[in-house]
């Protein structure tokens, strides 16, 4: 190796050391007695066994969405990549106090590239006028980015490897409440392994982030193949736009604004 690769390695290998004691709360290092420079990689993982791995919100502290989409680029991290034809970032207000999370890109948004543009996401969008939002002022994604082949739900190993991306998206973002649409979304935001129909409905906090709220519900396919649950009330109740726009509401509220009860999405 060359010398200067050789100082480069040993000086990110320090680098990563110094991270990892910080984090657990070290504020200095005394005076070395050893001078000897280490002649192999020093793994962090032969140091501390079982540690655990720092979050992605901590490895990435400082990012913007541009730079989440720079590194995803043309992923092939899973074996969705061989049957997508577009990856489905997300869109929306970068600074929304709103999020919308679902399970993954259907055919129209593979086709499109954008999240939520079929007959689900036509339901959506007037969920979230209903809530009095433009959907513009959101933010809307999805636990996997690339297509499942006929629309399955996600597995384990392409949740895994694509779920830290969208932990990322939500650390840039810092919405207020997340509505997580469906139980793949809603298990993975809460660590969780409870079924929707318990969750949704209620108020969780988002583990990974303090301050940020979680409101479970049903995903809007599930709504298109069961119309007589549209009319529950989880997202028709005023305290997810209240919680949102982090405001109570004010008196005398007209239709399409927070604080409306409304009887019916549809």
């Amino acid at each position: 190796m060359d010398p200067k690769d050789e100082l480069k390695e040993l000086i990110d290998q320090t680098t990563e050391h110094l991270r990892y004691f910080r984090d657990l709360g070290v504020t200095h290092i005394g005076e070395a007695t050893q001078t000897e420079m280490p002649k192999k990689k020093i793994e962090l993982t032969s140091l501390f066994g079982g540690a655990e791995p720092i979050p992605v919100e901590q490895q990435y502290a400082g990012e913007t969405l541009e730079d989440i989409r720079r590194d995803l680029g043309d992923c092939r991290r899973c074996k969705l990549w061989s049957t997508r034809k577009n990856i489905v970032f997300g869109e929306g207000n970068p600074k929304a106090g709103l999020m919308f999370v679902g399970e993954g890109p259907g055919a129209d948004e593979d086709a499109s590239g954008r999240p939520f543009v079929g007959r689900a996401g036509q339901l959506l969008t007037k969920m979230i006028e209903a809530m009095g939002f433009k959907r513009e002022e959101v933010y809307i994604a999805n636990t996997v980015k690339s297509r499942p082949p006929d629309n399955r739900t996600p597995e384990k190993e392409e949740l895994e490897t694509c779920i830290p991306f969208l932990f990322r998206q939500i650390a840039v973002i810092r919405p207020k409440v997340i509505v997580a649409l469906g139980n793949p979304a809603q298990q993975s935001l809460l660590n969780s392994s409870i079924g929707i129909t318990r969750m949704r409905g209620q108020f969780h906090d988002y583990p990974r982030i303090p301050g940020i709220k979680v409101m479970p519900t049903y995903h809007p396919a599930y709504l298109l193949r069961s119309p007589d649950k549209k009319r529950e009330p989880d997202l028709k109740s005023p305290p997810v736009s209240w919680f949102a726009r982090a405001e109570p509401p004010e008196r005398g509220e007209t239709r399409g604004k927070p604080g409306k009860i409304l009887v019916k999405i549809l």
